[in-house]
């Protein structure tokens, strides 16, 4: 499921229609590069991304793309060929050695972007991610409703005009999801299941409970109470003439075709051309050029590392016994469970403001976007992972939000709960991606570029940071900041033996339940997440490795020279770099510094 990032967004049709170069080079893009005709490029390209990917352009504060989805349709991503290959082509013209160090890090970059986006047009992977174990295009719609703030007229308005588009976004999903089915490119029988679990009710739903209409359920006086009515209505009406038959189209269809067809066998190794894919989605996540095999082999090398470390934290703890006792004394013990949702979510707020308050020692810059600690929605509470960040826009009025899975509190450890803090909230998601979405002075492209690799590898390096940060308490914290560190390494031997290996739900159970600490339910959610979403797990330790790699680096080669602080704004305040591109510029920083 698509739902953000030129580079991974369904597409719209206007983005054929790009204005002539000299139309639409301002003074903004030429701020973003000082050789013309890379500003040119960037401009352009920026109005490409604008039309063909609303959602990311509407965080942003786009009037016009507030108001519009993209077009998620095979026939349009097709159509996109020519122009991202007029892209390329303006770009190779340039020489990058003629460029300065900036604007040649640009050129290099939107390179990449565009040539990750066409290895990818040809291998039509929408039609295995047009829904996965979290659901579909409903939750996408959900999503965006969580994020969408009504306080004029013209955000109602806005509003409505994606209700009545989202028909056409469920029919582009589901044609999709057809692709795969009559081409064999599908997602396995049980996350299919998974994903019924979340459609069924969503058909069912009612206008006091739809999700969609929220936005409306608490208009300004300052918009008169006959035209809230009136918006309302239409809102209303546009649920129930246009979502709610699409709703049920698609859950019939996932129950009476899809689901009798759905095979049996979990991974991409099994589907036609799904090792050619998963090769692709392992380097499009890893934003590197390692094999299958290759991250394989990093997981289980990074397996053993990390258990020989829990050993020692499982002996502070006094633990007398073998691993195994120990991890079931984890997962059984009263004590390391909070008893009611309000207790878990206040441990969560603590947790997060405890550790803004180690911030500034930190970074020397910070966002100006907030975040809050938020549940996770009930409604698909029941399928999510155990914690989320959803990102704000200070544009459109909306915090950042740390979100707190509080369903089956007995399968929510509070010794992870640390670990889970930092990743999602400060300093990890929030920190990186509100800079990221701040960037005023970088170019369009690169303020909401996805780059998984960096994201999720700055997520778990944050995790690291707990522990320079003193944030954990108890040798039991520790030990759940380790055992969500294996986590991850089991994602790299899971992921690849699911879909590259062939291997079955057991063998792929194996690393998480004997080696981490991790409940049955969330190990259970994790995989089914794997299963329906091949590679992005492999990004998180690949990505968090170089990043300690290059600070190790940095610290060696500045030693007491080497500035915290400034070594994390470099990283993160001009927004995220795939790995290589990531090493040119660190490597130049460390440089720089050097010569001071």
């Amino acid at each position: 499921m698509k739902i953000v990032g030129v580079c991974v967004a369904g597409l719209l049709a206007s983005a054929c229609m790009l204005p002539a170069p000299a139309q639409v080079v301002d003074a903004a893009a030429v701020r973003n590069a000082e050789n013309p005709a890379l500003a040119a490029i960037l401009a352009d390209y920026e109005a490409y991304s604008r039309q063909v990917d609303p959602i990311s352009a509407g965080m942003e504060g786009d009037r016009a793309a507030l108001s519009r989805l993209p077009d998620n349709s095979r026939a349009f991503e097709v159509a996109q060929e020519p122009a991202l290959t007029a892209f390329a082509r303006r770009l190779a013209a340039i020489d990058p050695a003629a460029l300065s160090a900036a604007d040649a890090l640009n050129h290099a970059f939107l390179a990449y972007v565009i040539d990750r986006t066409l290895a990818g047009i040809p291998l039509d992977t929408d039609r295995l991610d047009a829904f996965n174990s979290e659901g579909g295009p409903g939750q996408t719609a959900a999503y965006l409703a969580r994020v969408t703030r009504v306080v004029t007229v013209e955000d109602a308005e806005a509003w409505i005009a994606r209700l009545e588009a989202l028909p056409k976004f469920y029919r582009d999903q589901l044609e999709s999801a057809r692709r795969g089915l009559t081409t064999g490119m599908m997602q396995p029988r049980s996350v299919v299941e998974s994903a019924l679990g979340l459609m069924e009710p969503d058909a069912a739903l009612t206008p006091e409970t739809d999700p969609l209409l929220k936005p409306f359920a608490a208009l300004p006086a300052t918009i008169p109470a006959d035209r809230q009515a009136s918006l309302r209505a239409r809102a209303a009406k546009a649920v129930a003439d246009g979502v709610m038959p699409a709703r049920r189209e698609w859950a019939t269809f996932l129950r009476q075709e899809y689901l009798p067809k759905a095979p049996e066998t979990l991974g991409l190794a099994y589907r036609p051309g799904g090792k050619e894919m998963y090769a692709y989605l392992v380097r499009s996540f890893t934003t590197t050029e390692l094999t299958p095999d290759e991250v394989h082999e990093i997981g289980k090398q990074e397996v053993a590392r990390i258990r020989a470390r829990m050993d020692v934290e499982m002996e502070a703890a006094g633990w007398t016994g073998d691993f195994a006792s120990f991890l079931h004394f984890l997962r059984t013990d009263p004590q390391f469970y909070a008893t009611t949702r309000v207790d878990l979510l206040e441990k969560a707020s603590e947790m997060a403001k405890r550790a803004d308050d180690h911030l500034p020692a930190l970074f020397w810059t910070l966002p100006r976007t907030p975040y809050g600690v938020r549940e996770v929605p009930r409604e698909i509470e029941a399928t999510y992972t155990t914690g989320r960040y959803f990102q704000g826009s200070l544009r459109n009025g909306v915090a950042g939000g740390y979100m707190v899975n509080t369903s089956a509190l007995d399968q929510r450890p509070l010794y992870e709960l640390p670990a889970l803090t930092l990743h999602e909230a400060a300093p990890g998601h929030h920190i990186q991606i509100a800079l990221q979405q701040e960037a005023d002075d970088q170019p369009y492209f690169r303020r909401g570029v996805d780059v998984t690799a960096f994201v999720e590898g700055w997520g778990l390096y944050s995790e690291f940071l707990g522990e320079e940060m003193g944030f954990y308490r108890t040798p039991y914290e520790r030990f759940g900041r380790l055992s969500y560190e294996m986590w991850r390494a089991c994602r790299l031997v899971a992921d690849t033996g699911i879909h590259w290996l062939g291997w079955n739900i057991e063998q792929a159970r194996a690393c998480f339940r004997d080696n981490s600490a991790l409940s049955p339910l969330n190990i259970e959610t994790e995989l089914q997440r794997y299963i329906g979403w091949p590679g992005q797990a492999t990004a998180y330790k690949i990505g968090e490795i170089r990043l300690r790699d290059v600070r190790a680096r940095a610290e060696r080669e500045l030693g007491a020279r080497f500035d915290i602080r400034r070594f994390h704004d470099a990283l993160l305040v001009n927004g995220p770099l795939p790995m290589a591109l990531l090493d040119s510029r660190m490597d130049r920083w460390i440089a720089d510094q050097k010569a001071r």
